[in-house]
């Protein structure tokens, strides 16, 4: 039983679903959208929902249905350690560790903060460099950077101009950070299409970035289609200066004159063909990758890392909208792909989408080497339903290390942070969560966690609105992972916890 830190909320929500219906259904067939950030707290507001759901919402409230405004409850097996204000006005993105430290990365640029003393995490050093939406990630004294809106040039001190300028320059951005207090940037490789994220496979010499961008248009000078696949740079660790893009292995070989692979399920019909992939993680220890590819999940053989090797690929043209991001367990035996259905713009934790749409989907790895299989076992959503005003999505999550058990923490933008156990990858099962209520009570809002990670003892998540917070966990069934310690965590390069 999960014990409430407010007992008003019980564990059981009620939904306020069905106000908003005309709204939900306009943004669900809507492909994935950019963020726009707001002047005013850095979220994403959409249009007013109607009166009668600002007034159920409001009720719901009143009742203890779901939390007050910005209100936080948290099951009584999480603390919330501490939170730290967002460092710039724009939307906080992905997380990266290293030591003492953790990178924060925001719309505008990132953030180092010291974080030696959990409870009172300290920023180091603030770097200011717009451009959406600077997914990050270290390896030794090298940090990444994502850019994936058309810039007037690679400089930090560019802006944003229409993609079809000649002069537009979108792609992966490369700092020294051996000085923690003083990064300094030190490279930029133009990719096709730009990064939407990164994954890097380290070695001792090099650094490769696998660059995940999708959405091609013919009109965009460095995106032409067909788009199908991912470009892999390779970053010489004592010439970062001499990063460059080594290939661009295609995913989807054979199918049609734009490439691409399925066309996405019913649920979102605004996703076309799949032309790229939006994140992979991959498990250098175990030369394994896996995609979230739009309308595919992929795994593959990263042997040989400039050229890897699809050995799978499902689809779910029943629930799956759009592929969003992929976590293996320890034994990659398993893969928890996430679903970001109706791109990151819709609230769809709600009793109208029901527990199966904008899901995680687990898949168990059968079968061995290039024969392996993707086998499809259950969904997973949060059980606790949502405000017809919060956006609620399936969103970045890393595993918490405990031997024999397969649990992982997971973002859910307004849904919040959810831990949970897919040991049994056919019952998954909640074990403890951490949230706030509505951010705004009158207006769509993007807005709540968009990283939730486990690093050396503690939840780290970023939320989009409201900066860095710092959670811990006190369960049993989690009590062994604070003996695992690492001295550097990029999730979507999965480490070998314990080798």
């Amino acid at each position: 039983m999960i014990l409430l830190k407010n007992p008003r909320t019980r564990h059981r929500r009620l939904g306020v679903a069905t106000a908003a219906a005309g709204l939900l259904a306009a943004l669900l067939t809507a492909g994935p959208a950019a963020a726009t950030p707001d002047p005013g707290d850095g979220s994403t507001v959409g249009e007013e929902v109607s009166r009668s759901t600002e007034a159920e919402v409001r009720a719901a409230i009143a009742d203890g249905e779901i939390p007050g405004k910005d209100e936080i409850v948290h099951s009584g097996n999480i603390e919330h350690v501490a939170n730290s204000p967002k460092a710039f006005a724009s939307i906080n993105s992905d997380l990266a560790f290293q030591g003492k430290y953790a990178f924060s990365g925001n719309f505008d640029g990132f953030v180092t903060y010291d974080i030696s003393d959990p409870k009172a995490p300290k920023i180091v050093s603030q770097v200011l460099c717009p451009g959406s939406q600077n997914d990050i990630s270290v390896s030794g004294n090298l940090l990444f950077l994502s850019t994936d809106s058309s810039r007037t040039d690679n400089s930090c001190n560019s802006t944003t101009q229409p993609a079809t300028e000649k002069s537009s320059w979108e792609g992966m951005k490369v700092f020294d950070i051996s000085d923690k207090a003083n990064p300094k940037y030190v490279a930029a490789v133009e990719t096709a299409c730009g990064s939407h994220t990164h994954t890097l496979v380290p070695e001792r010499k090099n650094v490769y970035v696998y660059v995940s961008s999708y959405s091609p248009n013919a009109a965009y000078p460095d995106c032409q289609p067909p788009h199908d696949g991912i470009s892999v740079i390779k970053v010489p660790r004592g010439a970062p200066e001499k990063a460059a893009v080594v290939s661009f292995p295609v995913l989807f070989p054979g199918e049609g004159p734009d490439g691409g692979g399925n066309p996405g399920g019913p649920t979102n019909p605004g996703v076309s063909k799949t032309t790229g992939c939006h994140d992979i993680t991959v498990l250098p220890s175990k030369d394994l990758a896996a995609g979230a590819c739009m309308g595919d999940g992929i795994l593959f053989s990263i042997k040989d890392p400039e050229n890897p090797k699809v050995i799978d690929r499902v689809q779910d043209n029943v629930n799956f909208a759009f592929w969003h991001s992929a976590t293996f367990n320890q034994k990659a035996d398993k893969v928890v792909f996430t679903d970001e259905l109706g791109g990151g713009g819709a609230a769809t934790c709600n009793a109208a989408i029901g527990p199966n749409r904008g899901a995680d989907g687990i898949y168990d790895i059968v079968g061995k080497g290039d024969k392996r299989k993707l086998v499809f076992r259950s969904y997973f959503k949060i059980p606790r339903h949502q405000a017809d005003v919060e956006v609620c999505v399936a969103h970045n999550g890393s595993l918490i290390p405990v031997k024999g058990k397969d649990i992982m923490v997971q973002a859910w933008y307004q849904g919040g942070v959810s831990v949970w156990d897919f040991t049994d990858s056919s019952k998954p099962k909640e074990i403890a969560y951490f949230e706030r209520g509505p951010v705004n009570t009158e207006q769509l809002t993007t807005a709540g966690p968009w990283s939730a990670y486990y690093y050396n003892g503690y939840i780290y998540s970023n939320d989009i609105s409201k900066g860095f917070d710092v959670l811990k966990i006190k369960d049993r069934r989690t009590d062994a992972a604070k003996w695992v310690r690492l001295g550097e965590l990029n999730v979507q390069t999965q480490p070998d916890y314990f080798d």
